[in-house]
């Protein structure tokens, strides 16, 4: 389990990577163990993820769509699975890729790095979740937030990929694919949305 002095050490080398800074790996540890401690980033992201559910599941359910708490955990299965599945899918292909010796630092940034996005989009969601701004401005609100850490997302994965900006695009649209396919499969599968709201 990670201490403090190492969440703030593997954010802060996250946070360089993102933008664009290559020594940002010098501050993450990419060992073998470091690539399981990674995964403690997930609960260091789970109270900024639970104000998301809490907002979406109050959406959902004002509704009809169930009760907040079994809306609050299955929000979260997908979420934590759209984090998984895609590194799990990365690890299988590096090799045919020849990515293999990429594998450890480009877990260990993502995880980290998913946990400071998640605090990232946090004053916005706690925006929306307290003023009442309409419709439009909350959507546009959530498009520059998406755009915002997309951007994020792709200068990390391409610095710590370390083998060029077409390399690290394509290893970033692969991640992002899985995550959409995940996403996408589980809300249908476990029925948070219906297909008019999803094809909506």
């Amino acid at each position: 389990m990670a201490g403090t002095g190492d969440i703030q050490r593997n954010l802060a080398g996250a946070w360089r990577l993102m933008t664009g800074r290559e020594d940002g790996l010098r501050l993450l540890d990419v060992t073998a163990d470091g690539f399981w401690n990674s995964f403690f980033a997930i609960p260091v992201a789970l109270p900024a993820l639970a104000v998301g559910w809490l907002m979406a599941a109050n959406g959902i359910a004002a509704d009809g769509g169930g009760g907040r708490l079994s809306i609050v955990a299955t929000l979260a299965i997908v979420d934590l699975s759209v984090w998984i599945v895609p590194l799990v899918v990365f690890v299988a292909v590096a090799p045919q890729a020849g990515l293999s010796g990429r594998v450890a630092p480009l877990v260990v940034a993502y995880n980290w790095g998913e946990a400071l996005m998640s605090w990232l989009a946090l004053p916005v969601v706690l925006f929306l979740l307290v003023v009442d701004v309409g419709q439009q401005t909350a959507d546009a609100l959530m498009l520059f937030l998406f755009i915002l850490l997309t951007v994020l997302g792709w200068r990390l994965v391409t610095t710590a990929i370390g083998r060029g900006a077409g390399v690290g695009s394509a290893v970033f649209a692969g991640l992002f694919v899985v995550s959409l396919v995940v996403l996408i499969t589980l809300e249908r599968l476990l029925g948070i949305f219906t297909p008019d709201q999803l094809a909506g």
